[in-house]
C-alpha cells in the first residue's frame, strides 16, 4: 500500500545530525496515524552520512527509502529526485540540517486538508544567521522579483508540502538548471504560506554559501526571464548612440577649430567602453547558449547508484 505522505530530504555531509533528524520526522509523523515514508537523498556525501543512511534503512524500512546519488548533483536535483520516487499523496521537501523544524508538518498537512495544493513555509524568523547573509538572502529574493516573470513569496525557501498533482506536473519539467521554488510558483494551483522560525544549524555548514546563491540567482533568471536579452539589447542601443553623440560632437569641435580631448586618451576610452558593452553582451548571450547546450544534450538530471527501499 502507498503510503498518504511523504518527506523527502537532501542529504549532503549531515553525520551529525542525521540520526535526530529521523527520530524529530518519525515522531511527527506516527502522530499524525497515517502511512509515510522518509525518503533520503545522499547527494554524493564525503562523510559517514551514506553508513548511517543505510543503517537508518536497515532499522526501519517500512518507512525509510534511501537514494544514493553516483555524485554530487547538487541540493536542488536531490529535491528533485527524491519528488519523482517519492509515492505520498502529500508530498513535503525538507533540509536534514534541522534549520527548518519537522514539527511545522502537521501545520503543513492542516492546510493542505483544506485543499491547498502548495503549502510553503515563510520564514518568520531566523535564528543563528550573520547580517550578510541576511543583506545577501534579501537581495536574491529582490532580485529574482525584478528581473523574472515568476512571483517568488518573500522569505520562503525549499520547505514546503507538494499535492500528488502538483508532483505528477513537476516531473514533466525537465529543465537541468533548476530552481525548484520557481518552478512551484510557476505552475500555479492554490497555495498559501505557513510562518514558522528557522532555526539555527545545529551542527556543520551551510551548504549555500554566496557563490551557491549566486549561482541559484542566475539560473532563476536566465531560466525565467528574458530581460537579460533585452538589457543587451538596450546596452548596444545605447552605446551606438553614445558613439553616435560622440562622432557629433567631435565633428562639431573640429569644424569651429578646437579639441578639448586628446585624440589618444578619448580613443582609448571609447574602446574600453565598447569593449565593455561587447563582452557583456557576450556573456548574457553565452549564458543562454550554454542553458540551450545542455538541454538538447539531454543527459539524465541524475544518476542514482543504488535504491533501497522495501517493495
Amino acid at each position: 500500500m502507498n503510503p498518504r505522505f511523504s518527506v523527502v530530504a537532501p542529504v549532503f555531509n549531515e553525520e551529525a545530525l542525521i540520526e535526530e533528524f529521523y527520530q524529530r520526522v518519525r515522531n511527527v509523523m506516527e502522530g499524525i496515524g497515517e502511512p509515510w515514508e522518509l525518503v533520503l537523498v545522499n547527494d554524493g556525501s564525503r562523510d559517514r552520512s551514506p553508513q548511517l543512511l543505510d543503517q537508518l534503512y536497515a532499522q526501519d524500512p517500512e518507512h525509510v527509502v534511501v537514494l544514493h546519488f553516483s555524485r554530487n548533483f547538487g541540493h536542488q536535483l536531490a529535491i528533485t529526485a527524491g519528488s519523482d520516487y517519492a509515492r505520498g499523496d502529500a508530498v513535503t521537501v525538507i533540509d536534514s540540517d534541522l534549520q527548518d523544524p519537522p514539527e511545522v508538518i502537521p501545520e503543513f498537512i492542516a492546510k493542505w486538508r483544506e485543499g491547498y495544493e502548495v503549502v510553503y513555509g515563510v520564514r518568520a524568523e531566523r535564528e543563528g544567521e550573520t547580517w550578510f547573509k541576511l543583506f545577501t538572502a534579501d537581495l536574491f529574493y529582490r532580485l529574482i522579483q525584478a528581473l523574472t516573470d515568476v512571483v517568488i513569496p518573500m522569505e520562503a525557501g525549499d520547505f514546503r508540502l507538494l499535492d500528488r498533482k502538483v508532483v505528477e506536473v513537476m516531473r514533466e519539467m525537465h529543465e537541468g538548471h533548476r530552481f525548484v521554488r520557481a518552478m512551484v510558483s510557476w505552475v500555479g494551483f492554490r497555495q498559501i504560506g505557513v510562518p514558522y522560525r528557522r532555526l539555527a544549524r545545529k551542527a556543520g555548514e551551510s551548504k549555500y554559501p554566496f557563490r551557491k546563491m549566486f549561482r541559484l540567482a542566475l539560473d532563476a533568471i536566465t531560466g525565467f526571464s528574458f530581460l537579460p536579452l533585452k538589457l543587451a539589447l538596450w546596452c548596444g542601443a545605447l552605446a551606438t548612440v553614445a558613439g553616435l553623440i560622440m562622432a557629433l560632437v567631435l565633428l562639431i569641435l573640429r569644424l569651429n577649430g578646437s579639441m578639448p580631448l586628446a585624440g589618444q586618451g578619448l580613443t582609448a576610452s571609447l574602446v574600453l567602453f565598447m569593449g565593455g558593452v561587447q563582452l557583456l553582451v557576450m556573456g548574457i548571450l553565452g549564458e543562454y547558449l550554454g542553458r540551450i547546450y545542455d538541454e538538447v544534450r539531454r543527459r539524465p538530471l541524475y544518476i542514482i547508484r543504488e535504491i533501497k527501499r522495501q517493495e
